[in-house]
Parts: C-alpha cells; sequence; structure tokens
C-alpha cells in the first residue's frame, strides 16, 4: 500500500478487494502524461500486477480513436476522475468487454445513465463518461488496461459540437473520490465474470439501458440505419436499407441523426 493524499478511498478499496485478488494495490499520482499510457509502459517492461492507478491531473489524457482527455487538479475541486485499472486477463473470448466496463459504471452511479456503444456513457444525450481499452502481451495471456474518464463538475466544453454532462448533475456534491470508492471494487468483479463467462449475461441488462436504441444513426463510415440494440457477443444490430448489419470494430464512431 502507499500513502494517499487527500483523503483517497485507497484504504477502503484495497481492502475490498485483495481477498478476491491477492497481490492488488491502488496508487494515487498528483500528476501523469495518462494513466493508461503509465500502466502501458510497466506491462511493456514486465509489470503485470493488479493495479488500480488514479491520477489527480492528467497532462496527455487519451480517449478512444485518438481523442485527448482533460481532467481537474485535487481530489476537492477536480472536474473529472481519471483512473486505470491494470490485470492480466484470458477471456476466451474478449468481445463486447468495453460494454462491460461502461455498464459496471454505470450500474454502479445512476439507474438513469445511459449507455452509448460502444465506449460512452451518457445522461440526457450528452457524453458523461468515457472508456479506453489497450491489451499488451503476456506470454500466452494479455494485459489488459482500463482506462475511465468521468466528468465530476462542468467541465469546459470547447470545441465539442454537443454539451458533455458531469455527474453532479444528477449527484450533487459528489467527490472524485466518493466516484471512485462506488465503481472500483464492482468493476473489478464484472471484469472478473467476463473472464469466465464472455458478454452474453450482459446483453440485456446493456440493452436496458441503450441510448441509441431505436434511433436513426449514422456510422463513420457513412452508413445509415436504426440501432437496434446488441448481439450476444456486443456487436452493434443496425438495421439498414440494405437489411440489418451487425457492427463490431470500436474504431468505428456511431452518431443519431438530427
Amino acid at each position: 500500500m502507499h500513502e494517499q493524499p487527500n483523503h483517497w478511498p485507497a484504504e477502503a478499496i484495497w481492502e475490498s478487494v485483495v481477498a478476491d485478488c491477492p497481490g492488488f494495490s491502488v496508487e494515487v499520482l498528483a500528476q501523469i502524461d495518462s494513466t493508461n499510457t503509465e500502466l502501458m509502459r510497466r506491462a511493456r517492461a514486465g509489470q503485470h500486477e493488479t493495479v488500480l492507478l488514479v491520477a489527480e491531473q492528467q497532462t496527455a489524457g487519451r480517449g478512444r480513436l485518438g481523442r485527448q482527455w482533460f481532467s481537474g487538479a485535487g481530489v476537492g475541486t477536480a472536474s473529472a476522475l481519471t483512473f486505470s485499472l491494470g490485470l492480466p486477463l484470458s477471456p476466451r473470448d474478449w468481445s463486447g468487454l468495453s460494454l462491460v466496463v461502461g455498464l459496471s459504471i454505470a450500474q454502479s452511479l445512476h439507474p438513469d445513465l445511459r449507455l452509448k456503444w460502444p465506449n460512452d456513457i451518457w445522461w440526457q444525450g450528452r457524453k458523461l463518461a468515457g472508456i479506453l481499452l489497450e491489451t499488451a502481451s503476456q506470454g500466452e495471456a494479455r494485459y489488459l488496461v482500463v482506462g475511465v474518464g468521468i466528468n465530476i463538475t462542468k467541465p469546459q466544453a470547447t470545441g465539442l459540437s454537443t454539451p458533455p454532462a458531469w455527474l453532479q448533475e444528477l449527484l450533487p456534491g459528489i467527490s472524485a473520490s466518493q466516484v471512485l470508492e462506488r465503481v472500483a471494487a464492482p468493476l473489478l468483479q464484472a471484469i472478473g465474470r467476463f473472464e469466465q463467462t464472455g458478454f452474453l449475461p450482459f446483453q440485456s441488462q446493456f440493452n436496458e439501458r441503450d441510448a441509441l436504441h431505436g434511433m436513426d444513426v449514422r456510422l463513420s463510415d457513412g452508413t445509415d440505419g436504426i440501432a437496434q440494440g446488441v448481439n450476444a457477443l456486443g456487436a452493434l444490430r443496425l438495421q439498414t436499407a440494405q437489411g440489418q448489419k451487425e457492427i463490431n470494430s470500436s474504431e468505428v464512431s456511431v452518431r443519431p441523426l438530427p
């Protein structure tokens, strides 16, 4: 264990996890370029322990498709909670894992949160949180790094076509440390269950929170259609003029049509 500044609930999280995950650790850093980048550096250097790494401030945070993710400084005033979870994982099929991560976080935070396939958490049609999954080789297995960014207070929205949402809109006064304590242990449990069962047991729960279901949407490749939930592997089902398609690639972005 490490001494933690600013009353982060590191010990409480560690105690709730370590019995089922020996060797688990929690680290809080005042500033870093990116928690995902740091855990990927460690993995490539042969460090494959299960670790929760929290940054009070990121200077080069990353999101999906190369986008930036910004976070503020200080647990009391942080505009966002930014953390990464690293662990070795050997599922039979990786399909749908990012959906499971988003589902777990949404379930831990609020019943009104919705999930936008494949990596975003929405409230009232606006992005509240994002997820970035990366892996590194670990012999026959893989080392998984799950990066999560959650807006806590109203963030800067410069250059965004749609203003983002923030958690204090739903849970006034909640802090980054309180959010971390809510989401950390359930997230580890959900990933462990996914490793054993795959996505299928999570399918109906995801579809219940699917923000795009029944909406006219457009893919980044120009395809238009009606979103119809996800299949048993987490692929987006899209009804198009040419028939139903199933979209698997996380490199495809999806936007609702006005």
